[in-house]
């Protein structure tokens, strides 16, 4: 079953236009199993991995000093510091489910990346020109 999302209206810029393609995504906790989040997320294919704010993982009961390694990732806005969860935990799109790698940002001022690595690379993703972002198995 395809999983589809309209793509954000982000109004005017100087250089035109901005539609921004983003995807709602539930991730359970890997402690509580009754807990989970939902997070719109950008699709990023620019992004290696997924890589969400720091308040989720309070959210996610993962504590960034004993369940993460920090690391640094280079990005067109400089670096920034990231911890990676040493597991994977389980993503959901729709109907689609995987457990996949993820990373926090230090800090909560860059949104929620959906990247390649163990998530968007294991499906048939597609930008549509009326800005609705598809997602097949």
């Amino acid at each position: 079953m395809d999983v589809k999302f309209q793509f954000e209206d982000i109004g005017n810029s100087f250089l035109g236009h901005i539609y921004r393609p983003v995807a709602q995504v539930t991730l359970q906790s890997p402690k509580i199993l009754t807990k989970s989040v939902l997070i719109w997320m950008i699709v990023d294919t620019g992004a290696d991995y997924t890589i969400i704010p720091n308040h989720f993982s309070e959210k996610l009961r993962i504590s960034l000093e004993k369940d993460c390694v920090k690391d640094t990732t280079y990005g067109v806005g400089g670096n920034q510091v990231v911890y990676f969860y040493k597991d994977k935990i389980k993503a959901r799109i729709g109907d689609l489910e995987r457990k996949i790698p993820i990373a926090f940002f230090a800090n909560n001022e860059v949104p929620a990346l959906l990247g390649r690595l163990g998530f968007l690379e294991t499906f048939d993703t597609t930008f549509l020109k009326n800005h609705i972002t598809v997602f097949k198995e």
